[in-house]
């Protein structure tokens, strides 16, 4: 086949043309006015990484997050428009929508709630409405391979029905289906890597030995720009997956041979429920029951390319796809250098337990519990940074470990995330990053860094991190842990975890000082507004 030059980007490559689309639907080599199109799930693991591949093959950018200021900090945050709405919101999507030739859909609502898949529902019928008015000229949406004769799990049937409901709308759709993808912070691929690395002995469900057809991460972002330039008459679905097919078992082992390890012992049982197995899975890695058991379910089907039309159209990557051992030895190398750009934690999911803090408290129509702690150190500010930027995951919070654990371990069993997510990367954060069971909502690099609970708790809670100087002239640690209480339950936990606040905020913020120099005593005050 004779094809263009290619675009490339960390990998990926796109095909400025090919004779295979029409010239209207080409992506254009330079373009005066480029194509716009829209990306939703923006702050999401492949939306994230699907942005700066657009922008490396000529589109322009308009992404949409709930909370636009987690995208601040991405190093493609000045090529791309960023628009705060909700894709629930008709009105925030009409206007999102305005002047788009194609919008990329990747949301998903695994891990919201038991009502995920009739959340799903509402959210793409809303959405294709909307870009019905728009006159968008096509859809793209990320759903899940399947069977056809099954009855399916609840996630692959909620990513059936969302493509079926995009696919009878009035614009044209593409939908990609993809089984099990492989890459650094895939919840896919960390589930696998952590049951393999922890567990040298297993007893799992029969659905190891399920046979599925996985993907690179970088492939699936060839895949989604190249359908962006299909030919405009195009409304179908089409399968992508890797070159190989593997049982989830054959995976473990050929992990473990990548990375080293001896064969792992697997034995099966068919009793093994895939409820257990998902709490079980919850246990092991820090994947949360709530995302682990629609993906346990998932892996009962056996998921494989039935058709490789979409390579007839636009030709597989030159490149060639990745194989399954390539796939883990990039995930590994972008781990251990730190190039891990998103992660299955990066979007906050709908129905997340805090909103950001507003400006002004008064917002919340009642009481606004404040822990407030300030306490001089003897120290330069970029040192005092330094330490407080190095907060959670392998560091810990420089406060009562055995409490932090226990209140991680009670948040998993509930159903949050607990201290399993760790963090992005060991020294920098960014706005958006997940931190163990809190989310950076603001950094101000030097001065400020504020956290977001996402902890399962009866109200919302947040904790300032702040760097001052006093009269003197002298460095000035000051910590803030807020809370606004949901009813009288919010009321009572406010109560009931005070008495230790001493040891967990007190603690943290003397052992911060001492990290960072010689602290003084502090100066403490809580209070109700």
């Amino acid at each position: 086949m004779d094809m263009a030059p290619d675009t490339r980007y960390d990998g990926i490559v796109t095909r400025k043309s090919s004779p295979l689309l029409s010239p209207s639907s080409q992506i254009p080599a330079e373009p005066s006015n480029p194509p716009l199109v829209l990306v939703t799930g923006a702050t999401g693991y492949v939306g994230g990484r699907l942005i700066p591949a657009l922008l490396a093959a000529g589109y322009r950018v308009r992404a949409v997050a709930r909370h636009p200021e987690a995208l601040s900090d991405r190093p493609w945050s000045d090529q791309i428009e960023v628009m705060g709405a909700d894709v629930g919101a008709a009105d925030d999507m009409r206007v999102a929508l305005s002047d788009v030739e194609v919008a990329f859909y990747l949301v998903h609502a695994m891990g919201s709630g038991p009502d995920y898949d009739a959340r799903d529902r509402t959210l793409a019928r809303n959405f294709a409405a909307a870009a019905e008015a728009a006159r968008v000229r096509r859809i793209i949406y990320l759903g899940g391979m399947h069977p056809d004769t099954e009855n399916l799990s609840p996630h692959l049937a909620s990513r059936r029905e969302v493509g079926e409901i995009f696919l009878s709308s009035a614009v044209p759709t593409v939908v990609l289906q993809a089984a099990v993808v492989i890459g650094s912070g895939s919840a896919s691929f960390e589930m696998m890597r952590y049951l393999t690395e922890r567990l040298p002995v297993m007893v799992a469900p029969t659905w190891l030995r399920t046979r599925i057809q996985p993907i690179a991460i970088r492939d699936v972002l060839y895949y989604l720009v190249a359908a962006a330039g299909l030919p405009p008459e195009l409304n179908r679905t089409f399968d992508i997956g890797g070159p190989e097919v593997l049982t989830y078992a054959e995976m473990i082992q050929r992990y473990a041979h990548v990375v080293g390890l001896p064969p792992r012992i697997i034995r099966t049982l068919p009793v093994l429920t895939p409820w257990f197995a998902s709490h079980w899975v919850g246990l092991v890695t820090p994947v949360p029951a709530s995302i682990a058991k629609p993906l346990v379910l998932s892996l009962t089907h056996e998921v494989t390319r039935k058709e490789c039309d979409l390579d007839d159209l636009i030709g597989p990557p030159r490149r060639k796809l990745l194989g399954f051992d390539d796939a883990v030895r990039l995930a590994l190398q972008k781990i251990r250098d730190y190039d891990v750009r998103t992660t299955w934690s990066s979007a906050s999911y709908l129905g997340a337990p805090s909103d950001p803090l507003p400006d002004d408290p008064a917002w919340a129509g009642g009481d606004l519990y404040v822990d407030e702690r300030q306490i001089p150190v003897d120290a330069d500010p970029q040192e005092v940074w330094r330490v407080i930027e190095e907060i959670g995951g392998r560091a810990g919070w420089h406060s009562w470990r055995l409490g932090w654990v226990a209140r991680g371990v009670l948040d998993r069993l509930v159903g949050g995330p607990g201290l399993r997510r760790g963090r992005r990367h060991p020294t920098k954060l960014e706005t958006g990053d997940p931190l163990d069971w809190w989310r950076v909502e603001k950094i101000v690099p030097g001065r400020v860094l504020r956290l977001r609970a996402e902890m399962r708790l009866p109200g919302l809670a947040w904790l300032e991190l702040c760097i001052d100087s006093d009269s003197d002239g002298r460095t000035v640690f000051r910590q803030r842990a807020l809370y606004h209480p949901h009813g009288l339950l919010g009321h009572a936990y406010w109560f009931a975890v005070t008495p230790f606040h001493g040891i967990v905020f007190g603690g943290m913020q003397r052992n911060i000082a001492r990290s960072a120099g010689t602290a003084v005593p502090p100066k403490t005050t809580q209070s109700a507004s």
